[in-house]
């Protein structure tokens, strides 16, 4: 699709999240195309990516992106709705969502008139955050997503005055096009608090580790991270040697990391056994960060280890076998 009807995550004015962290709604990557969306509802702008497929190798035309085989189907209504119809398939656990939680989804469009899709998460095989309350998505998301809980299937039946009015989007969405939307919800983040940041790695400074090591600064409550899980995160970077603070993400918003065998090795190995509610500092020698060179761009010399000081605020996904 061309076109999306969320936002795409902030764009972070940090390093670490650029270089490790999976970005949500879209693909950062070289080969991406941007475009932007205004929900006539809110009059809110969206940021718009989209992952280009692959280039053939023997002249012929590329290979289509991969389809989610999780994805599911969509029933449409017998009519068209003229109010919001907030429908839940499947109950979920935890905290009910409020204005001012971010909310992680994966998610399938279609309009109502006819199930053609108009845009989904499910096929970029990377869950989307939402921040409800702030009109960055159409107002039937704002309000339909109000209670939802982690784990819920949630179908959003949207008339056109609550998705994007009078206005076209594109080929697809059309002027007064009410839209259908099942929405599966993988976690729901309350807003940190800002004063609980981090102000120092609260561990010893580190040279010349030979691997990666954790001590847990704070005991979480919630659901145990598992090997391949994703974690939704705050963390606060420093350099090693000096205990210098390089970067944070609590001054943008939490973001989100797997675990799973082949990602950032730091991560991989220092997240699992965190409970939610949890923080950690994890010491990372080069050799499961940047390498040897470090990164100069974050301020990390190179043979120079990395302490990351992490909050573990939500997880989700399916743990490795």
């Amino acid at each position: 699709m061309g076109s999306s009807v969320v936002p795409m995550r902030r764009t972070l004015p940090v390093l670490l999240t650029a270089t490790l962290l999976l970005a949500a709604c879209s693909s950062d990557g070289d080969s991406s195309d941007e475009s932007t969306t205004e929900s006539s509802a809110e009059s809110a702008t969206t940021e718009v990516q989209t992952t280009d497929a692959p280039d053939s190798t023997d002249g012929s035309e590329p290979a289509p992106p991969p389809t989610n085989p999780d994805k599911p189907g969509v029933e449409i209504p017998e009519v068209l709705p003229t109010e919001l119809q907030v429908t839940v398939l499947q109950e979920g656990s935890g905290p009910e969502a409020q204005a001012g939680d971010t909310v992680i989804v994966d998610y399938i469009g279609v309009r109502c008139s006819d199930g053609v899709e108009v845009d989904n998460s499910f096929d970029r095989f990377e869950p989307c955050p939402v921040v409800l309350g702030e009109g960055r998505v159409i107002a039937g998301w704002d309000e339909g997503l109000v209670d939802a809980q982690a784990g819920a299937r949630i179908q959003l039946d949207i008339p056109s005055d609550l998705a994007y009015g009078e206005n076209s989007q594109n080929d697809i969405i059309g002027p007064n096009e009410a839209l259908t939307f099942l929405i599966e919800v993988r976690a729901v983040i309350q807003p940190p608090n800002a004063e609980d940041a981090p102000t120092e790695p609260g561990v010893e400074a580190s040279e010349g580790a030979a691997e990666t090591t954790v001590i847990d600064l704070r005991e979480g409550e919630g659901e145990e991270l598992q090997p391949g899980q994703t974690g939704v995160i705050n963390y606060v970077l420093y350099r090693g040697d000096n205990l210098a603070e390089l970067e944070s993400s609590w001054v943008a918003e939490p973001v989100q990391v797997g675990t799973a065998v082949g990602g950032f090795p730091g991560f991989v190995n220092g997240l699992p056994g965190m409970k939610v509610g949890g923080r950690r500092a994890i010491t990372i020698p080069p050799d499961d960060a940047f390498g040897p060179d470090g990164n100069p761009q974050l301020g990390l010399p190179a043979g120079s280890d990395m302490i990351v000081v992490v909050d573990l605020l939500g997880v989700y996904g399916t743990p490795e076998s």
